[in-house]
């Protein structure tokens, strides 16, 4: 049996997934929420609903660091949105960790850290604080609406999460941890492919995550088809020019091909968006799309490129977010106007 403990940092769609599956599975598990969603994992547990069950999962669920006596058999999971990171990481890379009744140094200095988040700007933010970042590529269509609630739709496997060290290559105790997590998580029903540079399958899942902006704004009001090709093609175009590797089409398909599918999850409507949408839906005021669009306007803009199409994307959808706007408040038609492309 493992004694590997998984501290999920942010237990919402991804977060709530990954640990509930890990508590799921008899594998230690603690889910780091807050407000409504702490209180409803603390009362009730985690209700995880995919296309194949409906289970409620016992978790120990704490709201901080202050709440739980770390040691070096801990894995700090962050799995919040990428703009929550900073204050995540920071929260986290300075709490104590114990050995032999006694502090033997921080998280940031003994603790390896996995970071599942979209996009591929949080593994810098994590060196600034922890000596040993793992990045993970994640492939789960999971949602979060509701407190105490997370809906997996991805079956038979509830996804595919790639993991690898960053910076790579990886050394004899990355390896080990490595092997130890993809033993846990194979077990917590996930694929768990362990690339020898995980950052590329991160950049490819980028441009796939571009998309997430118009499902948000328009959601159904129009055919957004055309100008999210042009927004790829964009990206592509900047990934390229500033030489960044990333994984190929052929290979992502053949990946896909070998793992999980999407199916529909009972009482569940069909229409339920990724993580911009629900953003939007939940009201959170903020929304990633900085670090998706965003990061493509920001690589662009150090390499001497343009990007104006996410730029512009990445600017509607905060201020979206800033101003209470639902999802689908905006048609197609007015998306391309804005965007200088009617």
């Amino acid at each position: 049996m493992s004694t590997t403990r998984y501290v999920i940092v942010g237990a919402g769609a991804i977060g709530g997934a990954i640990g509930g599956r890990l508590a799921h599975a008899g594998l230690d598990a603690v889910l780091v929420a807050r407000g409504e969603h702490l209180a409803a994992l603390r009362s009730t547990g985690l209700r995880l609903r995919t296309p194949e069950e409906d289970v409620t999962v016992p978790v120990h669920a704490v709201g901080g660091p202050d709440e739980l006596e770390l040691t070096e058999h801990d894995v700090l999971v962050v799995a919040t949105k990428t703009q929550q990171a900073p204050d995540a990481l920071t929260t986290w890379a300075d709490a104590p960790v114990h050995a032999g009744g006694r502090v033997v140094g921080t998280a940031g200095e003994r603790l390896p850290v996995l970071t599942a988040l979209n996009g591929v700007a949080s593994e810098t933010m994590a060196l600034r604080y922890f000596a040993r970042v793992y990045g993970v590529c994640v492939w789960m269509p999971a949602v979060h609406l509701t407190p105490g609630e997370v809906i997996v739709r991805g079956a038979p496997r509830s996804g595919m999460l790639h993991v690898g060290r960053v910076p790579a290559p990886a050394d004899e105790r990355d390896e080990a941890l490595l092997a130890q997590v993809q033993q846990d998580w194979t077990a917590a029903n996930y694929d768990v492919p362990l690339p020898e540079d995980v950052m590329p399958w991160k950049y490819r899942k980028l441009i796939s995550n571009l998309g997430n902006v118009f499902q948000a704004l328009v959601h159904g009001n129009g055919d957004t088809g055309p100008l999210a090709e042009r927004t790829e093609a964009e990206a592509r175009t900047v990934l390229d020019g500033a030489g960044i590797a990333v994984t190929s089409d052929e290979d992502e398909a053949a990946a896909r091909s070998a793992g999980f599918t999407m199916h529909p999850v009972p009482g569940v409507p069909d229409d339920v968006g990724g993580s911009t949408w629900q953003s939007l839906t939940r009201g959170t005021g903020n929304v990633e799309t900085d670090y998706l669009n965003g990061e493509i306007a920001l690589i662009a803009h150090r390499t001497g490129q343009a990007a104006p199409l996410n730029a512009r994307l990445a600017t509607l959808a905060r201020q979206a977010a800033a101003s209470g706007m639902r999802p689908g408040a905006m048609s197609a038609d007015e998306l391309a106007e804005r965007l200088g492309l009617a």
